[in-house]
């Protein structure tokens, strides 16, 4: 690695820990509120500040021209470094080790939601902002604020970080440049958090749970203040559905509402959106008619827990309400469904997304057309536009690439004493950026019996999901580091 890409990638880390260190100050000032001891907490971000602010000024003057493959490493080194920012006030904090520090923020950037923590309520208020704080960042993607960073210095370069975490098949520019796209994108997150904060205020949570449950929908990722996660308020259904509605249109690609406040409902119009929220009243459905059997529940509890649950799976958020294990082996076996697919590409869910498996049914349709046609000439086709060879190769190359991802992290679980379905549900849970699972991650469980060594595979299963597979696996290539 040359000089040149060097000092790219210390330029753009540094800013991201600079723009990092000025967010961690939210907590610190909840800190302050209640009269915790915040002290620990600001030397560290002080001192992370100061750190980036001198790697900033080496390389001031540095004009950054950002390549595919600095772009694609300087991804896979901020998450690295999220994970040591994020981990280390809760290490100073509370009798964790480094290393499930080093979990539980990765599972708070990646929007994971899962946690070391047994008993979330004893944790000081400022790191219960820290944990949700995490979550909101990394919803939206952490890339996407670094676009914001990076348009500053070079408009190339932020548009080639951009593409390396995009979370859809292609990426589409609603707006001429890439920055502006990204701050407009950041106003509506902004704008649906306010809301979802300030109606769970006035449906009766203090402004503190309010707020940290509304960065949590938001963002999909799940972690809550009470140890009963949102099942804590299940006695106001009004709560529930407030949060389900969140938990859905976050799991909606963000380019369809940046569309619709520009006066176009065009980009809820897709096929994706269409699949997508037909899946969620299928099953929630199903569940319903499920509970009403297995459990005691009324027709609107089990209606509302079940549409709760599974919007908090499909969008793999990762609330819970209640056990949903209790609820019989075919409710287990929808929710593991459930958790499989995904909210849509662009959104801030994690999964394997709609699209792709609206995309593998169409393919797979085709196929079985040519062989009782072989002359003719049949097309794929997305949203009425045909969806080229490329694209499909590469849809199918990333359900390879998951497969594969998961199965390797279930051999290593179950070799070392796990059962199959805690093993299976782990991998999928962390990899799809999930969180809660089943067996012994249930929705009432934790990641704590899991060891030092366990908790950094899976990590890097987040981290590995996050990234949408191919991002990480490039950097494993052989030929990504020639003539770098």
């Amino acid at each position: 690695m040359d000089k040149q890409s060097i000092k790219n990638i210390l330029k753009i880390l540094s800013l991201v820990g600079m723009g990092l260190s000025f967010l961690f100050l939210l907590p610190i000032f909840i800190g302050v509120h209640y009269q915790e001891h915040f002290f620990d907490f600001l030397v560290f971000d002080a001192g992370f500040f100061l750190l980036n602010f001198l790697f900033y000024l080496v390389v001031r003057n540095h004009e950054v021209a950002l390549s595919i493959k600095e772009g694609i490493l300087s991804v896979n080194l901020i998450w690295i470094l999220l994970g040591v920012a994020g981990g280390v006030p809760l290490y100073l904090y509370s009798d964790i080790s480094i290393l499930q520090a080093f979990f539980e923020a990765i599972s708070g950037f990646t929007t994971t939601g899962a946690t070391i923590y047994a008993d979330i309520e004893a944790l000081p208020n400022m790191l219960l902002m820290h944990r949700s704080l995490m979550h909101w960042i990394g919803g939206m993607g952490i890339i996407v604020l670094s676009v914001g960073l990076l348009s500053l210095i070079n408009p190339n370069g932020s548009l080639t970080l951009f593409k390396a975490e995009s979370t859809g098949i292609k990426l589409e520019k609603i707006t001429p440049k890439i920055k502006d796209t990204a701050i407009q994108l950041w106003l509506i997150y902004l704008l649906f958090t306010a809301i979802c904060t300030f109606l769970l205020t006035i449906e009766g949570m203090n402004f503190f749970d309010a707020l940290n449950h509304a960065f949590s929908t938001i963002s999909t990722g799940g972690f809550s203040t009470k140890n009963s996660s949102v099942g804590y308020f299940s006695d106001d259904p009004l709560i529930l559905w407030t949060i389900t509605f969140f938990m859905i249109i976050s799991g909606i690609n963000f380019l369809a509402h940046l569309k619709f406040m520009k006066g176009d409902t065009i980009g809820y119009k897709t096929e994706e959106v269409f699949w997508y929220l037909v899946i969620f009243l299928t099953i929630s459905l199903a569940l319903m008619i499920s509970a009403l059997i297995k459990t005691d529940l009324g027709w609107f509890e089990a209606l509302t827990h079940a549409s709760f649950n599974v919007a908090s799976l499909l969008t793999t958020t990762g609330f819970a309400s209640n056990d949903y294990e209790l609820w019989g082996s075919l409710c287990v076996t929808l929710f593991f469904i459930v958790m499989l697919i995904g909210g849509n590409a662009g959104s801030t869910s994690g999964g394997v997304k709609v699209v792709r498996f609206v995309l593998g049914a169409k393919v797979a349709f085709a196929e079985i057309q040519k062989i009782l046609h072989p002359s003719a000439i049949i097309n794929v086709f997305m949203n009425k536009n045909v969806i080229s060879p490329n694209i499909i190769s590469a849809t199918f190359g990333f359900f390879l690439l998951f497969v594969f991802t998961n199965a390797i992290i279930v051999v290593y679980l179950f070799a070392n004493g796990y059962d199959a379905l805690t093993s299976v549900s782990t991998a999928i849970a962390c990899v799809g950026n999930v969180g809660p699972g089943f067996g012994m991650i249930g929705p009432s469980k934790n990641y704590a019996f899991f060891s030092d060594v366990d908790l950094s595979i899976l990590s890097f299963a987040m981290i590995i999901g996050r990234l949408e597979i191919y991002t990480f696996f490039l950097i494993l290539m052989p030929n990504f580091w020639k003539k770098f």
